[in-house]
C-alpha cells in the first residue's frame, strides 16, 4: 500500500498523460501483457491465475469482479507513458516541485521559541534537489517515513528558514497527521 506521498507523485505523473490509458478490461490486459511480457507476470500482479488473464485477453471475461478490476486499472495507470513521466521528472529535478499540504508540523527550535505542533496549510516551492531526493527515495523503494522526512527538511529550508534568512536555530521539522497533500511538477 503506498503512502500519501507516493500517491502525490502518482497523481502528479497522470496530469502530465498526454492520452487516456485503454478503459475496457481486454484493451488494459493487452497493455499489460506487452508491457510485463507474460500472463504468469501480470497473474501475480493482479492477484488471479495466468488462465483468467488469458480469458481476460480473449475476451472470453468480460468484466472482472471490482477488487480485481480496481487492481488491473492501478497496474495499468502506473505503467502508462514511461516516457512521459520520465521526462517530467527530470525537469522537476532541475526546477522543483510545489508541495501543497494541511498537516501537523512540529519542530525542534531553540528555548523561548514556539515550536508548538499545530495544524498548517502550506504551498511552498521546493528546490529541485529535495525533488531528486524524493524521485531517488520512491525509486529505491524507501517508503512514505523517508519521503516525509526528504519533504520536512525542504520545508525547513524553504520555508521555516526562508532558505537562511531566518530562524537559524530550527534543528528538525516533522511532519505529522497529514490530512491531504498534493505536488505539482
Amino acid at each position: 500500500m503506498a503512502g500519501e506521498i507516493e500517491d502525490a507523485i502518482e497523481r502528479a505523473d497522470r496530469e502530465h498523460f498526454t492520452q487516456d490509458p485503454p478503459k475496457t478490461l481486454k484493451g488494459q490486459i493487452g497493455y499489460l501483457l506487452r508491457r510485463m511480457g507474460s500472463a504468469k507476470a501480470v497473474a501475480q500482479e493482479i492477484g488471479v491465475t495466468p488462465d483468467s488473464v488469458n480469458r481476460y485477453r480473449r475476451g472470453a471475461r468480460k468484466h472482472a469482479r471490482p477488487d480485481i478490476a480496481a487492481k488491473i486499472d492501478h497496474a495499468v495507470r502506473a505503467r502508462w507513458q514511461p516516457g512521459i513521466r520520465k521526462r517530467r521528472r527530470k525537469q522537476a529535478a532541475t526546477t522543483g516541485i510545489t508541495v501543497e499540504t494541511r498537516a501537523r508540523f512540529g519542530y525542534t527550535a531553540p528555548v523561548g521559541s514556539t515550536d508548538e505542533n499545530r495544524l498548517r496549510r502550506l504551498t511552498v516551492k521546493l528546490p529541485a534537489t529535495y525533488a531528486q531526493r524524493l524521485f531517488d527515495a520512491q525509486d529505491r523503494g524507501l517508503g512514505d517515513r523517508r519521503m516525509r522526512e526528504i519533504i520536512a527538511a525542504g520545508f525547513k529550508e524553504a520555508y521555516f528558514q526562508d532558505n537562511g534568512a531566518r530562524a537559524m536555530g530550527l534543528s528538525e521539522v516533522q511532519i505529522n497527521d497529514i490530512d491531504y497533500l498534493d505536488i505539482e511538477y
